[in-house]
């Protein structure tokens, strides 16, 4: 990887023709007006040569030399410090699979682990909504700087994150978001975590990058178990065949880190619901249609629509597009 190279040989590799004006401007780099600029960001840094610099960052080839904290700096450090798990995926998710990610990032979260994810469209940002659900920290690691959320679409999702969590990058406020910035964020995610979980990813999904990572860094690797033919579940399953854990709920992960029962997640807070509504509700999460999932429930259409209001308003299902319901983790 290039940025395992050091500062001249990485110079050489990136710069082509441009070589000997990035020297000069290295050498002419004001340091002073650098620190000026990350402080008008309201951005705080840590160096690697500090004390207290992430210790598991230090298991990489190549550990940022600087990391870029929006939030709280001292809060970052201490959920770093502890067991963390990362969550990743597919950008381009299946309903099932936002809903599993929202559902691990709450159930994780409830328990005291920090969810880490890169805040990318579909998967990443659905665990960290978990996370921010269940009213508890959440971490993000950016590809750009960590002032500016990526993609920008998710604004709000960042103004919310730094409030009680952190966006953290390696590089300085204004730098650009670039092709390598996405794998580089990447090996930060893995290394932050004491173990990666894929919930969703096809066979080329930039997320199988953070679990290579995970495992050349000897890390637990965990994945989602997804139908066999969906392409978004082709990278996870082939994970599972090689030897993955299995992750079924956040109960998987807190045994995977703590041991099996030291940390038991915390007890769904939803109502129950009436053996009729349950029969619906399993309908539901089995991929039927409304208008099937109702004559598998032996409903009626009044009944039935009593039954989905019930379980749309406990949140066991989610009205989609087309009006078609989703079952709720």
């Amino acid at each position: 990887m290039v940025l395992e190279l050091d500062d001249d040989r990485l110079i050489e590799a990136v710069t082509g023709p441009q070589l000997e004006q990035i020297r000069r401007e290295l050498a002419a780099l004001d340091t002073q007006a650098a620190r000026d600029r990350i402080a008008a960001a309201g951005i705080e840094t840590i160096c690697r040569c500090e004390r207290r610099y992430p210790a598991r960052l230090r298991a990489l080839p190549s550990p940022p030399a600087v990391l870029h904290v929006a939030g709280d700096l001292e809060r970052f450090l201490e959920l770093a410090e502890e067991d963390p798990v990362a969550i990743v995926g597919a950008r381009r998710a299946s309903p099932y699979g936002l809903e599993v990610a929202r559902s691990l990032g709450r159930g994780v979260a409830r328990a005291g682990v920090t969810v880490i994810s890169g805040m990318a469209l579909g998967i990443d940002s659905a665990a960290h909504a978990g996370a921010l659900g269940a009213g508890m920290p959440t971490v993000a690691v950016l590809p750009g700087s960590a002032d500016r959320p990526y993609p920008a679409s998710r604004r709000a999702l960042h103004r919310l994150l730094v409030v009680s969590g952190a966006a953290v990058s390696e590089l300085p406020p204004g730098a650009s978001v670039w092709r390598w910035t996405f794998p580089a964020r990447n090996r930060i995610i893995a290394a932050l975590a004491s173990s990666t979980v894929a919930v969703e990813a096809g066979s080329r999904s930039g997320s199988l990058l953070t679990v290579g990572f995970a495992r050349a860094l000897g890390r637990p690797v965990g994945a989602v178990p997804g139908q066999i033919t969906s392409p978004q579940s082709a990278g996870t399953n082939a994970l599972l065949a090689r030897g993955a854990y299995i992750v079924r709920g956040p109960q998987d992960i807190l045994d995977q880190l703590f041991g099996a029962g030291a940390r038991t997640a915390i007890t769904d807070p939803r109502a129950e619901v009436s053996p009729e509504a349950r029969a619906l509700l399993s309908a539901i999460a089995g991929g039927a249609d409304t208008d099937a999932a109702l004559a598998s429930a032996g409903l009626s259409a009044a009944d039935g629509l009593a039954a989905l209001a019930s379980l749309e308003l406990e949140g066991y299902v989610r009205r989609g597009a087309g009006g078609r319901f989703t079952a709720i983790p």
